[in-house]
């Protein structure tokens, strides 16, 4: 078995056993026993973390990204595109058959391509989106000047009566770059993450709620990765969420996230909801760049499952209140 708890790519407690092989460009069929259910990532069973995360921090430093069949492990590009964002880097496919694979996980053909700095590369704009309760707006407006840096647009979203999109002055953003509005949430948050898309005058669009936050440096990589996600057909991009229950780091990690979506994507599940794609997780990627951080408190982890299963019965969750309250192991 695996020494991996944690996939040392992504570091999701999802290392399972695997059926997957990989074909080398020189020739020679490789099978891996084991695979990890989020990044992709394929694994010997021998495979150590520490080594491995150093054999791919050397493979993915150059400009170009080659496979080595002697590795422990293996990628795929669909993986290689989320492992290269966790060292700040984009790859471009080299050819028609690689760009065939990206789009097509999770193929056999071993992983190729070229690689480039996200911080240096072609960008999109993201507008970015905050869900909060009345209470709570002049803490989020107090927070928004650090992430001037990387957006010109930011659209606030209250749970209240309904409120039209109202301008607000917010150091370091132009004017009638922030708007407020109000709507009630109403037991349904994907009707209220719509709602929130809706107001996004960029193409793309990061969600935020109240109680998460987002380093402006990890901000900063967000066009470039949009950018990265529409040469690869993606429409919804996933960040890792570091949930602090109390200040302490939670054992469910990374939590993935998919806030970053084209403004055409809506969510669906009355609560825990997700992006809908036509085509599935296939339309979406991992980045490994930078995570959400969630400030929670044990009380609102306790009471939040029993709530939601009143909201959605079935899809409360009441054993992950359990999860989020065991603190982080490797």
């Amino acid at each position: 078995m695996t020494r991996m708890r944690r996939c040392f790519v992504c570091d999701a407690d999802m290392v399972a056993p695997s059926a997957r092989h990989l074909i080398y460009p020189e020739g020679g069929r490789r099978a891996f026993p084991w695979a990890c259910g989020a990044c992709g990532v394929l694994l010997e069973g021998d495979a150590e973390a520490a080594r491995c995360r150093e054999h791919l921090a050397r493979a993915l430093a150059g400009a170009l990204f080659v496979p080595d069949r002697h590795a422990s492990y293996g990628l795929d590009l669909y993986t290689v595109r989320s492992a290269a964002t966790r060292f700040g880097r984009g790859l471009r496919p080299l050819e028609a058959a690689d760009r065939a694979a990206l789009r097509h996980p999770h193929a056999e053909r071993a992983a190729r391509a070229e690689l480039y700095p996200l911080d240096a590369a072609e960008t999109r704009p993201v507008s970015l989106g905050l869900l909060c309760r009345g209470d709570e707006r002049d803490a989020v407006l107090a927070r928004l000047p650090a992430q001037a840096g990387w957006t010109d647009d930011v659209a606030i979203l209250l749970d209240g009566e309904d409120a039209a999109p109202r301008a607000v002055a917010v150091p370091g953003f132009t004017d009638g770059a922030v708007r407020v509005a109000a709507r009630p949430l109403s037991g349904d948050f994907a009707a209220q993450r719509n709602a929130l898309q809706a107001l996004a005058r960029h193409p793309w669009m990061l969600q935020l709620d109240a109680d998460e936050a987002l380093a402006p440096a990890a901000g900063r990589l967000l066009p470039p990765l949009a950018a990265l996600a529409e040469d690869g057909a993606v429409r919804s991009i996933g960040l890792a969420r570091r949930n602090r229950v109390d200040g302490v780091l939670s054992d469910v990690y990374p939590d993935v996230q998919y806030r970053l979506n084209r403004r055409d994507v809506t969510y669906a599940g009355r609560v825990h909801e997700r992006p809908c794609l036509a085509g599935g997780w296939r339309e979406s990627l991992i980045a490994l760049h930078g995570g959400i951080e969630h400030r929670l408190s044990r009380a609102h982890v306790e009471a939040r499952s029993r709530i939601y299963e009143t909201l959605d019965p079935g899809r409360g969750r009441p054993e992950e209140a359990e999860a989020l309250l065991r603190p982080y192991r490797e």
